[in-house]
C-alpha cells in the first residue's frame, strides 16, 4: 500500500511538472491512460480534484497545487537520503537525466556520458540536447552542460569543465588564393561564412600585438544558424570562419583547415550546473567527474581521437 502510494505521488509530481500527461508518460516511459489511472486512483483517494483537464493539456488546481509542493518537498527529502547514502561507496545508479547542446553534445557530451554509463550498468542515462536552455528544476533534470554565463541562483550548483575558445579559420586553398590577413584591415578583401542566430550578427573582432581590438570589416557573404555547416563551408574554401576550437581541431591534421595568426578575443566559459542540495547523488557526480575529465581537454584544443 505504501509503495502504490509512493509511485502515485511520483506520478503526479511528474504530471504536476510536465504540465501533460502524454509528455509525463513519456518521461515515466509508460503510457498515457497508465499514467491517467494513477491520477484518477489518487484523486479517488485524496477526495480531491488536482488537475484542471483539457484536450491538450493539465493544469494544477488550487488544491493540485498545495498538494504538488508537499509532495515536492516529500521527494525531495528522499532524495537527499538516497544520496546520503550513496556516499557509502555504491555504484551509481538510477535515472541520470542530462540536458547539453546541441552540437558539442553530439560530438563529445554524448560519447563520455555513454562510456561512464558502460561502466555503470545501473545507470539508466537520459541526454537531451539542445542549444535551448532548460530549467533544471521544472523539467527534473539531474545536470546540464551550459556554455557561457550564469545566472546568479541559489538553487543551482556550477563546475566549470574549461572555456571554448573562438579563433579564426580558413581552408589552406582559399587562404592560398586570397593571402592569409596578417591586420584589421586586410581582413576587409575577404569573405566571412558567418553565424545567423536570432539577433544582430555577432561582430568579429581582432587584437593586435598592444592587445588593443580591432573591429574586422569582413563581408559576410554566406550565413548559417548551424556551427558543423559553417564549419563544412570553410573545409570547401568558401571563405574565413569563426569556430569553437573543439570543432576545428580534428580538421587541422589532415591540412582541411588553417588558423590565422589574428588573435581574437572571443571565449566563453563551459559549466556543469546541477541542482544544488546536501548530498550530490553518485549517479550526478560520476557524471561530472567524466566531463571534467575529458571535456575539458576538448575544449582546450586536443583531439581526442589522437
Amino acid at each position: 500500500m505504501i509503495e502504490e502510494r509512493l509511485q502515485g505521488v511520483a506520478v503526479f509530481v511528474e504530471a504536476a511538472e510536465a504540465g501533460s500527461f502524454a509528455l509525463a508518460a513519456s518521461r515515466l516511459r509508460v503510457t498515457r491512460s497508465a499514467v491517467a489511472k494513477r491520477i484518477a486512483r489518487l484523486e479517488q483517494r485524496l477526495g480531491a480534484r488536482l488537475f484542471h483537464r483539457t484536450t491538450r493539456q493539465q493544469t494544477l488546481t488550487e488544491e493540485g497545487q498545495a498538494y504538488y509542493e508537499y509532495c515536492k518537498r516529500a521527494l525531495s527529502e528522499l532524495e537527499t537520503a538516497e544520496a546520503s547514502l550513496d556516499q557509502t561507496g555504491r555504484d551509481p545508479m538510477g535515472r541520470l537525466r542530462v540536458s547539453a547542446p546541441s552540437l558539442l553534445g553530439q560530438r563529445y557530451v554524448a560519447p563520455i556520458l555513454l562510456r561512464m554509463a558502460h561502466r555503470f550498468p545501473k545507470l539508466d542515462l537520459q541526454l537531451w540536447l539542445t542549444d535551448q536552455r532548460v530549467d533544471l528544476l521544472a523539467e527534473n533534470f539531474d545536470l546540464a552542460v551550459r556554455i557561457g554565463p550564469l545566472p546568479d541562483s541559489s538553487s543551482l550548483a556550477a563546475r566549470k569543465l574549461g572555456t571554448q575558445v573562438f579563433q579564426i579559420y580558413a581552408s589552406p586553398a582559399y587562404l592560398q588564393q586570397h593571402g592569409v590577413p596578417q591586420t584589421a584591415g586586410e581582413f576587409a578583401s575577404h569573405t566571412a561564412i558567418a553565424y545567423a542566430g536570432t539577433g544582430p550578427d555577432p561582430v568579429w573582432e581582432m587584437l593586435d600585438d598592444r592587445g588593443t581590438r580591432h573591429e574586422l570589416n569582413v563581408k559576410r557573404r554566406f550565413r548559417f544558424n548551424d556551427m558543423q555547416a559553417i564549419c563544412d563551408a570553410a573545409v570547401a574554401g568558401l571563405g574565413l570562419a569563426r569556430l569553437p576550437s573543439w570543432l576545428a581541431t580534428p580538421y587541422l591534421p589532415r591540412r582541411q583547415l588553417q588558423v590565422l595568426p589574428a588573435r581574437t578575443p572571443v571565449a566563453a566559459d563551459v559549466h556543469a550546473v546541477w541542482p544544488a542540495t546536501r548530498f550530490l547523488p553518485m549517479k550526478t557526480r560520476v557524471a561530472i567527474d567524466a566531463l571534467v575529465a575529458e571535456l575539458s581537454k576538448v575544449l582546450q584544443g586536443v583531439n581526442p581521437t589522437t
